[in-house]
Order: C-alpha cells, then structure tokens, then sequence
C-alpha cells in the first residue's frame, strides 16, 4: 500500500495550491468604519447575552481592516500560493442591496487582492461567510426566498467589480452550520429558533442562491474572466458505532445524507435532496400532523437550475465522528429528531482544545474518497483544515503540527492510492480571530495574535514554520515509521 507514496517521494503532485484561510467578520475589526453597515454578527455579539464567550465581539478582531499590510507578510512569509478570504458584503453593500456601494469598501478588496496579485498569490473569495447584512435579516434574511434575488445581485456586483482579477470563487461558506445554528437552534446570528423548519427553510434558499449566482456567473462574466465558482460545504467522515448493527448502518448513511448530501446531491447529482432524507422528514412530518413533509421540495425548473452548479469541490475538514442510531423522543418537530442518530467521539481519539474537534486524520481520507466515488469525481479543494489551542496558547505549538503532517499524509495517501483529484490544501486559519461563539478563547491560527497589544502584532507559531517547509517544497518531510 505504500509503494505508490514511496515511489513520488511524499510530493505533492505540480501546482498543488497551498493556502490559509480567514473570514471577514473573524478578522477585519472595523465594523462601523468608512460606512459599513452592520451584519448579524455585529447585532448578535452588542446584544450580549453570553451567547458568545465573555460577550466578546468583533468589532476589532485582528483588525485587519487597517492592518492588511500585517496580514501580506504572514502570508508572504508561508510562501502560500493561494489566499482564501471573504468580501463583508456589508461593506461593500451596507444595506445588502446596489441601491449604495460603499466605495471605501470596493477600495480596500481591491487593494487586498491587488497585493496578493503583485506578490504572485492567487485570491479565492467567499462572497457570504456567515455575516449576513443586517438590512436583509431584518426582511426575513435566509428564512425568506426574496433573499436569493438579493444574493445574487449582490454575486452579480462582486464579479463585475473584483472578477478582471479573482478566478476561484466560494458563494457560502458552510451552508449546513448557518441553517442548523444561525436558524433551527439559535446558537450563531441572527439567533432564530425555528425548531424542525428552520434549517430546511434556510438550506433550501442557500442552494437556489448558490446555483442562480452560478449561472449569473457562467452567463454574463466566465467567457471574459475565465474563473471558476463553488460554495464550501464542511463535513464529518463518520463509521457506525457498530458495524455488525443495521441500525447503526442505516443511521450512518442518515448522518451523511443529512450532512454532506443535504448540499453536494443537489448541487453535484441531480438537483434534489438524498432519498433518505426525504423520506426521513415526510415520515416524522406525517406522524406530527403535518399536511406535508417540512422538508421543501423543488420544482423540476429549479432541479434542473441547480444540478451541475459547482465547478470543483471546496471541503472543510475538521474531524470524525462514530455514530449509532438513536429516536430521540421529543415532542416538538426538530432536524436532530428526524436525522435520528447520536454521535460519538471514539475515547482513542486525542481532543484539540476545542470540545468537537477530536483529532482523526484518516478520516480524511476517507472522505476525499466518498466525495470522489459519490459526487462524479470532482476537483477538490481542501478549503478548511485545523486544529485549536487554548489561550494562552504555547508559541511551540508541536502537538498541532503532528496533526496537520498527519491530515497531510492521509492526503498523499487519497491522491495516490484512492486516485482523488485533490488540487489544493488550505489550513483554517492564517491567524488567531474571533472564533465565533467561542470568541478569543479558543486559537487556530498559524501566526499568535495579542489582542492585549493595541499593535495586534502576528508572531508564528511552530507550525507556521513547519507548514513553510512543507509549501516551499512540495513535500511533506518523510515519516519516521512506515505506512501501513
């Protein structure tokens, strides 16, 4: 099994992209200035609450907004070839709509992405990571379907003013986290509970926004800019807790279906959702008196609309989960009820300072394979990929490094071995920022930010140095053991 790894000497195959990844509202600061508007996160974290750590905000995060200059010698200092960030569509549209540009915001993207372009770094940009404008929220935001005309107008914008310069484009980033936690829980902004309908409601507008920017994009704009669109879908490997229990089976291919295929069949098959899924909430739905299945349908046009809607594959990895069947026994209608399964982290697997992420490098590669043998084989591109410490966080940050040379290795292994078109690697994050309801609190940065410095000086950690070595040659350094 190895001979194949040995043979290209732990290389990359030529032109892998090697990238770090950021977020506006986790790292911009500047959330009032030279007329942005604000998005739900700026409302959710002034609200308080302790629905976020502290009641920490992100009004200056790593403030990058004025400190761009800070962030160019990080990435310069990685040697990446690629940068991926997000526009704050806030800032560039304060009420979310063209009806007023914001021109101090067209001009600091511009500067960004002409940096990066000078030094000879490719931009890939998230049009929407999770800051909605607060105007359009406060019209009904993910939750109403005037909001895909709203996106794509907005879609429209950013490539007609940034398209002559930026070839990879990211719609939405993770499109299942904002339906589960922005609108189904109330865990992220805006906050809404909408138990049993909210996630689907929101999933259901996100993939007809995702797909009509698409075509916006491949009708008006690809003959001239030649560039490429996606959206970012995160997800678990996951095994049966039991192997040898067709319950267990069965909630598996659930949690999948629920999980990546709620997005990628739609989007990459054939325009709808998975069987089981469908059939999962028409069950629950019929049981609790509903006159039809909660879970929205789409019209033939729009099926036809939205398969074939992504030109690669963007995944963000962070770990795996073992799962086992489970009814949950509740008396209001809710995802986790018709999803049916309990997950669990396997008490072998080493915890990183963050409760979820429990540290599974092979499972990776596990993924990368399902996506190629499941999703018609796509180009993909590892966007998201880390590991977190715990303020204070240790500048010597080996343990992190381990897991990435080991997430790395399983990614040689998917390529060579399980023949996955994998194109590009991008650690979550360039720098510590403001990790959503965790606020400060937790770290994945490969550059150390003191937020008590009013400078917010950037030091690398161990693995920035280590994730340079790796970048500048291609390769990871040979592992001491043998494969199996």
């Amino acid at each position: 099994m190895t001979s194949n790894l040995q043979l290209c000497n732990y290389t990359f195959p030529k032109g892998f992209a090697w990238g770090a990844s950021t977020a506006a509202y986790q790292i911009e600061g500047g959330w009032d200035a030279d007329g942005k508007g604000p998005n739900v996160w700026d409302t959710f974290t002034h609200q308080g609450g302790d629905r976020v750590f502290k009641n920490q905000t992100g009004d200056v995060a790593c403030g990058s907004y004025t400190l761009w200059e800070e962030d160019l010698k990080c990435i310069k200092q990685l040697g990446l070839t690629h940068y991926r960030f997000s526009l704050s569509w806030s800032r560039l549209l304060p009420d979310g709509t063209t009806g007023f540009i914001n021109q101090k915001g067209i001009d600091y993207y511009n500067k960004v992405i002409d940096d990066l372009l000078t030094n000879g770094i490719m931009p890939m940009v998230t049009l929407n990571h999770f800051d909605l404008p607060q105007a359009l929220e406060d019209q009904g935001g993910w939750l109403s379907e005037n909001i895909v005309g709203f996106f794509n107008k907005y879609a429209e914008f950013c490539f007609n003013t940034f398209g002559n310069r930026v070839k990879m484009w990211i719609t939405i980033n993770e499109p299942s986290i904002v339906a589960k936690y922005a609108y189904e829980n109330g865990l992220h902004a805006p906050g809404i509970k909408e138990s049993g309908t909210g996630a689907y409601q929101t999933a259901h507008n996100m993939i007809k926004a995702h797909a009509k920017a698409w075509h916006t994009y491949h009708l008006l704009f690809k003959e001239k800019q030649h560039g490429f669109v996606s959206l970012a879908l995160n997800a678990n490997w996951a095994e049966p807790l039991d192997p040898t229990s067709e319950a267990d089976v069965k909630a598996t291919e659930r949690y999948l279906a629920f999980s990546l295929g709620w997005f990628a069949k739609p989007i990459f098959i054939d325009g709808d959702y998975p069987p089981l899924m469908k059939s999962s909430v028409a069950a629950k739905s019929k049981e609790q008196g509903y006159p039809s299945s909660r879970l929205p349908e789409f019209t033939k046009e729009e099926m036809q609309m939205i398969k074939g809607t992504a030109d690669f594959f963007c995944l963000n990895y962070y770990t795996t989960r073992k799962i086992r069947h489970q009814e949950y026994a509740q008396a209001r209608p809710s995802f986790q009820a018709d999803e049916e399964v309990e997950e669990i982290k396997d008490p072998s697997w080493p915890i990183s300072s963050i409760e979820w992420l429990a540290v599974v490098p092979w499972g990776i590669r596990k993924l990368l394979k399902h996506i190629k043998d499941t999703c018609n084989d796509p180009i993909i591109y590892i966007t998201e990929n880390g590991f977190a410490q715990s303020d204070p966080a240790p500048l010597e940050d080996a343990q992190r490094w381990e897991y990435f040379r080991q997430t790395l290795l399983e990614i040689l292994k998917g390529i060579y071995i399980d023949k996955a078109n994998v194109k590009g690697y991008f650690v979550w994050s360039l720098m510590d920022n403001f990790e959503w309801t965790e606020g400060y609190s937790k770290r994945f940065g490969l550059f150390h930010v003191d937020y008590n410095s009013s400078s917010l000086p950037r030091v690398p950690y161990t693995s920035a140095s280590e994730y340079a070595k790796v970048v500048s040659s291609n390769r990871l350094p040979e592992p001491e053991k043998k494969l199996k």
